[in-house]
């Protein structure tokens, strides 16, 4: 267990940093690789912990740049998903849902390293319905951020308002969907309180030392980072999912 506890640290400190820089990224890295060695539905709700800590950290420290006008419309639809999602997950986390969501990132890491999201602007409706599904899959399976990236970019926001206001987003997720996960799966997560203490406090780290590779990097390129992270999460979840 303690070399797991490592490669989780690694994981954990890695995801932290990534999240920094693309506002996603914390449960779509440590979800999987909990579910090597615990079930899909512990291993959703043990890297809701860190994934929480992360972003409340990261939310602290970049909420000046928040986009209240995408948090109140997109990020509350998010939050609507979650519940939903989130229910859902005490009944199943179902293969053909993670394997169509695989899918849908895939493509979409495809359209926005080609450029092509650069010029997609969602409208008001879509953005709303892609704000639902986000918040459903975040709770159900874990992976929240693809689809909200996708989304947001969609929406136009720069990128220092785009990592505050995702991470403010995936914050009012987390705020709906962990006391569901504490009802329903708290005496599991107590035993695995030395894995999910190590990844929170990894990831603490690795945001903070994301921080500083956000502010190098110029806008184009972090929107081809963002995409192309989202379809390599695709990618992971199709190979999860088979």
């Amino acid at each position: 267990m303690s070399l797991y506890i490592l490669l989780v640290a690694l994981a954990a400190a890695a995801a932290g940093a990534v999240s920094a820089v693309a506002g996603f990224g914390i449960g779509s890295t440590l979800t999987p690789l909990l579910a090597f060695q615990f079930d899909l539905k512990l291993a959703v709700a043990a890297a809701s912990v860190p994934h929480f800590a992360g972003n409340l950290l990261r939310f602290l420290r970049l909420r000046r740049e928040l986009d209240l006008r995408v948090f109140l419309g997109f990020g509350m639809m998010n939050a609507a998903g979650a519940a939903a999602g989130a229910l859902l997950h005490t009944l199943a986390a179902p293969r053909l849902l993670t394997m169509i969501l695989g899918l849908s990132l895939v493509a979409v890491g495809i359209v926005g390293v080609s450029g092509y999201s650069e010029r997609m602007r969602f409208g008001r409706v879509t953005a709303w319905i892609a704000g639902v599904l986000s918040g459903l899959f975040g709770a159900l399976v874990g992976n929240q951020g693809g689809i909200r990236a996708a989304a947001m970019l969609g929406l136009g926001v720069r990128k220092e308002a785009f990592v505050a206001t995702a991470t403010a987003i995936a914050l009012a997720v987390d705020f709906v969907r962990i006391p569901v996960y504490l009802v329903t799966q708290a005496p599991r997560m107590t035993a695995i309180w030395p894995v999910i203490l190590t990844a929170a406090v990894a990831v603490l780290a690795g945001t903070l030392a994301g921080e500083t590779i956000l502010r190098r990097i110029h806008e184009g390129l972090f929107r081809r980072v963002v995409t192309g992270l989202i379809g390599v999460i695709g990618v992971v979840l199709i190979i999860r999912a088979l």
